[in-house]
């Protein structure tokens, strides 16, 4: 698969499962448990119907919203990841371009894997922080102070990572630590060389923003789940979410809220937005969807709270959906990871379709009246024609370029031939030979090259789709 044969979630889902080692992809893919609560948060969306209002005189739908002080131009963006360069290496900072050129919002997490300063130097964009309380305040606190100096332009505290989920697809892979590689993970890596070479030759891994503070995140056996479990405080309360809005003093989320009582209470506390969320179906499984929760807190606070729905989201529809129950805007995880921004630019052909199909001229005009829970959807936009994306951005997703390819069916040859390679060399190098071993080491050194070029095609072969 190409990425020009991309036009849905599902099918950048695949092409990345084509070019990821399996513990990266099932990483991402991912849920708790049985992720029960992973399916439901898109499933949830099926069980809401559209009824579209007939000429309406769209004409060009303003899809423009302003969340965190900042007016985006679709009301759409993307949720904070950590570990992005795993994905590809320039990981976030991809993502900030990608936000940037489409102006919507790109939101960093504090597992990062490039620094505050970095993406404030490449991306003039609207910005968002995501933070968590640490056991250590000073932690908390440095964040705080430094995207405040470089200008981040919101603050969202995730809330409902007290601990790690229990990600069983991740202790199958290995994905562990330390690290426990079954064989066929192994093997994934194997046959993933490209992965392998940009891992290699790339900047080293690191949890950027927190690396002069604890050795945790050095590298990816030491990384997330020891950095979760020993530096995130699970005691974390109200008041120290209370502590981080005044010491920020700028648009400021909680992220992870999901019932109206909660929301209720960040408004006492001076939050100007929520975002609803179950962490992707990544922690508490079994929990309801965020889009079962919308209209409920909506109903409650949306007069007072910027209410942003974050999970699940895989269509334009779902966009639709989520405005009409209350959202200001919808926020997105695994759709943007899995081809690292070029996604964006069909996400927002999906809701320009739809929204026109719908019939609302902007977003405040998609109000509850116009769903239902009926049995039939109607105005959906999956027969869309797509336009293709530019190289611009192919480039900041897990495609590389020709000398790349070749240079890793090289390497893939040497690798193939390494053993028989060795051989030929030290049977030269000793200091005398006998006949048959002279012509035993000739017979070696054709074999291995026949071997070296026999591994260049299969290095190729490999990433020649690419």
């Amino acid at each position: 698969m190409k990425i020009k044969d991309c036009y849905n979630f599902d099918d950048f889902r695949k092409l990345a499962k084509s070019k990821l080692p399996g513990p990266i992809f099932h990483y991402i893919d991912g849920g708790a448990d049985d992720e029960v609560t992973l399916k439901r948060n898109t499933d949830a969306f099926n069980e809401c119907d559209l009824v579209p209002n007939i000429l309406a005189s769209v004409g060009e739908p303003d899809l423009s919203t302003e969340i965190f002080g900042r007016k985006i131009d679709m009301p759409i963006f993307l949720s904070p990841t950590a570990m992005q360069s795993l994905y590809h290496p320039d990981g976030d900072k991809a993502s900030a371009r990608a936000a940037e050129k489409f102006n919507t919002m790109y939101s960093m997490s504090t597992m990062a894997s490039f620094s505050i300063e970095e993406i404030a130097n490449i991306s003039s964009g609207p910005k968002l922080f995501q933070l968590y309380i640490h056991k250590d305040k000073s932690f908390t606190d440095d964040l705080i102070d430094r995207c405040k100096r470089a200008n981040f332009d919101g603050l969202c505290l995730t809330v409902d990572t007290l601990v790690a989920g229990n990600r069983e697809r991740d202790h199958r892979t290995g994905f562990t630590t330390p690290p426990k590689f079954t064989l066929e993970s192994l093997m994934s890596f194997a046959m993933r060389p490209q992965w392998v070479f940009n891992y290699l030759t790339h900047k080293k891994f690191e949890l950027a923003n927190i690396k002069h503070k604890t050795e945790k995140g050095t590298n990816i056996a030491k990384s997330v789940i020891d950095y979760i479990n020993e530096q995130y405080d699970p005691a974390m309360n109200w008041k120290d979410a209370e502590y981080c809005i005044k010491r920020w003093n700028k648009p400021f989320a909680l992220k992870g809220v999901m019932s109206v009582e909660d929301a209720k209470r960040a408004i006492d506390i001076g939050c100007t937005a929520i975002m609803i969320s179950n962490h992707g179906g990544r922690q508490l499984d079994g929990s309801r969807s965020p889009f079962d929760q919308v209209k409920a807190i909506a109903d409650a606070v949306g007069d007072k709270l910027e209410i942003i729905l974050d999970g699940g989201v895989r269509r334009g529809t779902h966009v639709l959906k989520a405005l009409a129950a209350g959202a200001k805007a919808c926020s997105f995880g695994k759709a943007f990871l899995f081809s690292l921004g070029a996604v964006v630019l069909f996400v927002k052909k999906d809701w320009v379709f739809d929204t026109v199909l719908f019939g609302p001229r902007n977003t405040d005009f998609v109000s509850y009246r116009a769903w239902c829970w009926l049995s039939h959807a109607v105005g959906s936009g999956d027969a869309l024609c797509v336009e293709r994306i530019s190289y611009e951005l192919i480039n900041t997703t897990m495609l590389g370029n020709f000398s790349a390819h070749i240079l890793v069916s090289v390497v893939g040859g040497l690798v193939v031939a390494f053993p028989v390679l060795i051989h030929q060399v030290w049977s030269f190098v000793r200091p005398a030979l006998k006949d048959g071993e002279r012509n035993a080491a000739r017979g070696a050194g054709l074999s291995s090259s026949l071997l070296f070029m026999c591994g260049v095609a299969f290095g190729y072969y490999l990433i020649a789709p690419l």
